[in-house]
């Protein structure tokens, strides 16, 4: 299986380009966070994972049409050279792509299909994970797997080094390159999300009453920025989650991943929403909840007796401190028409990593009412929206670059994240089903590896599904199919809870 994939050199040069391919007017620094991601401790690499409804067409299809989108974002066709002269400095420079540089078709021996082509699949993006990208060229390449899984015919494997962007922008720019399939003259429809701080004076009455409110709500607003800030500082310094099952270990970040993923119905999600009066993310949240306080309760009682009854009886310590980091787009959505416009008609859009990110608590226990973990999620994360904690972590960071460069703030990233147990994110995707370069969808799976924690979770919707995705390290959770499965169920007993209670109709 390895050999099938080819390894990448992983020191950082300087690159000669041929003066030609370089168009000197376009050169330019890249930004601290860019730069951040080639510490070895934060070497992040994202994957897109699509499963096609028909077979990919290797010869012409993602060819032809990548030259006319892709490979016309700047970011897709430049080099990342160090100039030696100042210092070491990284700079974006535009160069001549050779396609089939980028383009990976593997040639597959039949036998290895035999046992499971869904088995080959995961294995093959285990094995990627061991690798990195190439400098010498523009970091991204696209694998294409005509192998016919369980819920796809053939499978694509795109993967863009993190220096390249944030999650949320390159995910974005990616619908960009696809078309609705009933009309391939338009991009896909994405749900709106409101960024906004919770005011509650917008509900109330107007005159004294307001402006208290108003007021009430200002002061609420500096508090838990004031506090988040402090833990986000405690954290950096001292504060260390809880060891668990499921905490990774020092140097995870160096560890292969094991990518896992499993599509649920989002309309079952909705009517957890609908019912609740939640967004599909609280109830995500809640469901990741309830999905771990059961994986990990099964963890804790191996080994001890009577075994058999592990997840009916409750092995969990007390207070366990178990928390996510959620990444936060800070910059202004600029909307998927104008991803497109920028590659088809050289137009200019916002870019690059600008994120910040929130620490989110996990409750981990058993509850008897499964929508205490819905309520709980929605509780927090409501309190989350009461505070400025993503702009400030975002701030904290480019101040750390500015005063202590490169080398000191990727210790304190690092450190931050290491103190903390997961990354979770739930992006939200097409409203309807699209093409691929022609090639219609049947999910989408992003990924990413080289993260130092060892467990992270995407949630990712398409038309009226939800992909579960989870990337891990298997020398700390030998078991990923086992906790999706409990995410799985999570859902269902949440589900099946608001049904049963006449919350909403099926």
């Amino acid at each position: 299986m390895e050999s099938i994939i080819r390894r990448r050199k992983s020191s950082l040069k300087p690159i000669e380009t041929k003066d030609e391919a370089i168009d000197a007017s376009e050169e330019e620094p890249l930004s601290p966070s860019s730069r951040l991601f080639h510490e070895p401790n934060f070497n992040v690499h994202v994957l897109a994972i699509l499963g096609m409804k028909t077979r990919i067409d290797t010869e012409q299809g993602p060819r032809d049409h990548l030259a006319n989108t892709l490979l016309k974002h700047p970011r897709f066709s430049s080099l990342q050279v160090v100039d030696e002269e100042k210092g070491g400095e990284m700079r974006w420079v535009r160069t001549e792509v050779d396609i089939d540089q980028h383009i990976i078709v593997p040639q597959i021996d039949e036998q290895n299909l035999k046992e499971s082509p869904d088995k080959f699949v995961e294995n093959y993006i285990h094995n990627l994970s061991k690798t990195t990208l190439d400098k010498s060229k523009p970091m991204w390449d696209l694998h294409l797997l005509n192998i016919k899984t369980s819920d796809a015919e053939a499978v694509a494997i795109l993967r863009i080094h993190h220096s390249l962007g944030d999650g949320t922008s390159l995910i974005s720019l990616l619908l960009a390159c696809t078309r609705q399939t009933a009309d391939p003259a338009k991009v896909p429809t994405i749900p709106r999300t409101k960024k906004r701080l919770i005011d509650p004076s917008e509900h109330s009455t107007k005159g004294l009453h307001r402006y208290v409110t108003k007021t009430w709500f200002f002061m609420k607003l500096f508090w838990y920025t004031i506090v988040d800030v402090l833990m986000f500082m405690a954290t950096t310094m001292f504060l260390k989650d809880s060891t668990t099952p499921i905490k990774g270990r020092p140097g995870s970040e160096s560890n292969p991943r094991r990518v896992v993923y499993r599509t649920v119905s989002l309309d079952d999600i909705k009517v957890v929403k609908n019912a609740l009066n939640m967004t599909v993310t609280d109830v995500a949240l809640g469901v990741t909840q309830a999905g771990l306080s059961m994986y990990l309760n099964r963890r804790y009682g191996e080994g001890k007796k009577d075994r058999g009854k592990t997840e009916k009886n409750n092995t969990l310590p007390k207070n366990i401190r178990l928390r996510s980091t959620i990444l936060m787009n800070l910059r202004p959505a600029v909307g998927i028409q104008a991803l497109a416009d920028m590659m088809e008609k050289d137009t200019e859009a916002k870019w690059g990593n600008w994120i910040g990110f929130v620490l989110f608590p996990f409750k981990i226990a058993l509850r008897d009412d499964p929508l205490d973990y819905i309520r709980e999620a929605k509780a927090t994360i409501d309190r989350k929206k009461n505070s400025l904690e993503a702009f400030y972590t975002f701030s904290i960071s480019e101040l750390a670059l500015k005063f202590f460069g490169i080398k000191t703030s990727s210790l304190i990233s690092h450190r931050t994240i290491t103190n903390t147990t997961m990354c979770f994110s739930c992006l939200p995707g097409p409203q309807e089903e699209i093409c691929f370069y022609g090639h219609p969808l049947a999910y989408i799976a992003p990924g990413s590896y080289g993260q130092p924690h060892a467990l992270m979770i995407n949630c990712q919707s398409y038309v009226n599904k939800m992909t579960l995705v989870l990337s891990v390290d298997e020398s700390v959770i030998p078991d990923p199919h086992q906790l999706l499965d409990d995410l799985v169920l999570s859902l269902k007993l949440i589900k099946d809870a608001v049904v049963e209670r006449g919350l909403c109709h099926e």
